[in-house]
């Protein structure tokens, strides 16, 4: 396994980075809100502004002007005609005008807007002042003069008043058109705002929470790779931590653990290896001393003595059996096992091992068949090591099936493989006992006997080859037992 590094930012503890990411996107939202806040008391002031102070400055404006001409019909009326009830009602509209117009001066006008009403206020008491002035002709019975008076300057500033309003009205309606279209732009801008900062919150926070997520998957993975091979008994480097946050005090946690397991798997290997090379010896010399015994070197034995050996030899060979089996087994683990590579034909291999398995399969009343498909099984591998993977494989589908079942063995040219196929029609395997079936020591029915490594080296020695073995199997039906084998 490659050196592999959980990158973490500057010792930050997980917690901190989580809490300064959602703290980056808060702070951007409540820019965004107060933005948005002034940016919408702006709409409400140009709002406020319009309803307030520019409708009733443009209404108050219009009805003095629209006030123009009754006055100044009730003017000639109230002087041609001399009846007084004119007279009063002049005076009463004249006085709602002056009013309006002073009202006008109370609401915010631009200078522009000041100006029209200065004008419009200076000649409407010009205009009062003529009118009092022609009362005064009409008391002296002077009604030609006042009728002058009425149809010339009365009139001329009655006009002037009239267009004065007229111009003022034109620029409160200038302002309600600039104030609206300043409330739309700023809507506009408001809008493009608010979307640019809410998208910009937005990136953030999918950044933010990318990186973090990326950083904590990506640490998390490494955990997970490297709690994989520790399962497999194959995590060699420890991960290295450069960081302080949580996920680092568990990387760093997990080298410990990590470290005493191999030290543990180690020591045990050692301990079976030894154990298994010291039993060697004995038990070889108990076998070839029983070998002696058998063939009467010491003289004859009775029958009781011949059955007790039959019992020591056979009791010999299983242990020799399993101490050669341990040491294939730490061999093979540790890749100290040296392939001898030669030329054979793997469709002879296997007739030769079925040769070998007849008489086993003959005492469990098995029918034990063979089959070849393709026409070219020249390999360049072990033979003495496949010869012992097809008669483990073998030996177990035998020991598995029950009387009358059949195990037939495959070899099929699969190019750019060869394929090893074993397969029986046994008890089959536990599902939730499959996936360790090539662990060593693991055995899915532990009341048939056996030491759980027989399929442990058929992997070992298929890895050395550089193939794969896999397994399928359907509990009470059958297995099957694959071993693929690469041409190169």
């Amino acid at each position: 396994m490659k050196n592999e590094r959980l990158r973490r930012g500057l010792g930050m503890r997980l917690s901190s980075k989580i809490f300064l990411s959602s703290a980056l996107v808060i702070v951007v939202l409540a820019g965004v809100s107060a933005m948005s806040l002034g940016a919408v008391g702006r709409l409400v002031s140009v709002n406020r502004e319009i309803t307030t102070r520019t409708i009733p400055a443009l209404s108050l404006t219009a009805s003095a002007r629209e006030a123009i001409p009754p006055l100044l019909g009730l003017e000639a009326r109230a002087v041609v005609l001399g009846d007084r009830r004119y007279t009063a009602a002049w005076t009463e509209l004249a006085a709602r005008i002056a009013e309006d117009l002073q009202r006008l001066a109370e609401y915010a006008l631009s200078e522009r807007e000041a100006l029209h009403l200065r004008e419009a206020s200076v000649a409407f008491e010009e205009y009062r002042r003529i009118v009092a002035e022609e009362q005064a002709l009409l008391g002296r019975g002077d009604r030609a003069r006042a009728v002058r008076l009425t149809d010339a300057a009365a009139r001329v500033l009655g006009v002037q008043v009239r267009e004065s309003l007229d111009e003022l009205m034109t620029a409160i309606r200038a302002r309600v058109l600039a104030a609206q279209t300043e409330a739309a732009h700023l809507e506009a801008r408001t809008w493009t705002a608010v979307l640019i900062a809410l998208g910009a919150a937005v990136g953030l926070a999918l950044l933010g929470t990318a990186i973090i997520a990326r950083r904590m998957t990506r640490s998390l993975d490494l955990l997970s790779s490297a709690t994989e091979e520790v399962a497999a008994s194959a995590f060699r480097e420890p991960i290295i931590v450069d960081s302080r946050d949580e996920i680092g005090a568990l990387a760093r946690s997990f080298n410990s653990m990590a470290s005493q397991l191999r030290q543990m798997e180690e020591t045990k290997r050692e301990f079976f290896a030894t154990v298994s090379h010291e039993f060697r010896s004995p038990l070889t010399s108990i076998r070839g001393a029983v070998d002696l015994l058998h063939e009467g070197a010491p003289g004859p034995l009775t029958e009781k003595q011949a059955r007790l050996t039959d019992i020591i030899a056979k009791s010999s060979e299983r242990l020799l059996r399993l101490a050669n089996q341990i040491l294939e087994m730490s061999r093979l683990r540790a890749g100290l096992v040296e392939l001898e590579r030669k030329p054979l034909d793997l469709a002879r291999l296997v007739d030769r091992a079925v040769e070998e398995l007849h008489p086993q399969a003959e005492e469990s009343g098995v029918a034990l068949e063979r089959e070849r498909y393709g026409s070219h099984f020249a390999y360049l591998g072990d033979e003495e090591r496949l010869y012992q993977l097809v008669v483990n494989l073998g030996a177990n589908a035998i020991r598995f099936t029950p009387r009358g079942g059949r195990v037939v063995v495959r070899v099929i040219d699969a190019s750019p493989e060869f394929e090893l196929q074993v397969e029986d029609t046994g008890v089959g395997i536990p599902a939730d006992s499959l996936p360790d079936i090539f662990d060593p020591y693991r055995q899915a029915h532990r009341d048939r006997g056996g030491t759980g490594l027989g399929l442990a080296i058929v992997r070992g020695i298929a890895s050395a080859h550089g193939g794969r073995v896999t397994a399928e199997s359907c509990e009470g039906k059958g297995s099957r037992f694959s071993v693929l084998l690469p041409r190169s």
